[in-house]
């Protein structure tokens, strides 16, 4: 006697899989979430926000402009500065025949990460579109790009751009490297960039003559730590 259950069978037209709902509803789903990854990439890159200047306090706007003054530079417009609020000679004042001396004179640069976003501040248009950041041997910069509108597909859009430079002293020399560039979050090749990505600039022409031989032997010292940068000159 046969005891062995008796396997049921198919009956036909009818096939096991997935149901055609569940289809639709696995397609709808892609469309969304492309659809959402679309809207992202386009705010993200495309049509990328300004971004939002830095404010500086009266007395960081203060040390600025004193740190400014010591190479010459009038942060303020001429009549702005009658009386400085430091206490210090204003250019009026400081604007008198006198034999020239390096007695006394500062040769150390120093400026913080928000001294020189706030410089940039000074300029509207600049400051939305350019911003700085300091940190430990490294200066980078972000900012971002209008496109002219008649440049083809993203013309009249936004791209966001960034970069980082390698900046520090060793051996008794500057060392400067371009770290990279990257727009719209996609590094540039090396070969784009000349083949100049990690390479020692100031090694690489420092004894060809031009700006980066007197740029290396104008400077003593180069300090870039985490929100401060100081450039100490030779004589």
């Amino acid at each position: 006697m046969n005891t062995a259950a008796a396997t049921p069978e198919k009956e036909p037209g009818k096939r096991g899989g997935i149901r055609g709902s569940t289809v639709l509803w696995i397609v709808l789903g892609t469309i969304l979430v492309t659809a959402a990854v679309t809207w992202w990439a386009v705010r993200t890159y495309i049509y990328a926000r300004d971004f939002k200047p830095v404010e500086l306090s009266q007395k960081e706007q203060q040390t600025l402009e004193q740190k400014l003054r010591v190479i010459g530079y009038q942060l303020a417009p001429p009549g702005a500065q009658a009386a400085d609020r430091s206490g210090k000679e204003s250019d009026q004042e400081w604007l008198r025949p006198e034999a020239y001396s390096e007695e006394g004179g500062k040769r150390t640069i120093f400026f913080t990460e928000r001294e020189l976003n706030g410089l940039l501040a000074n300029n509207q248009d600049l400051a939305r579109r350019v911003a700085v950041d300091l940190s430990d041997d490294m200066v980078s910069v972000r900012t971002l790009v209008h496109v002219d509108p008649d440049f083809p597909i993203l013309g009249g859009k936004t791209l966001r751009v960034s970069g980082g430079v390698e900046l520090a002293f060793h051996n008794g020399r500057p060392l400067v490297k371009i770290r990279g560039l990257s727009i719209m979050g996609v590094p540039i090749p090396n070969a784009w960039l000349g083949g100049l990505k990690n390479v020692d600039l100031i090694s690489e022409f420092g004894d060809a003559g031009g700006f980066w031989e007197a740029f290396a032997k104008g400077v003593e010292d180069i300090q870039v730590e985490e929100g401060k940068l100081k450039i100490t000159l030779r004589e």
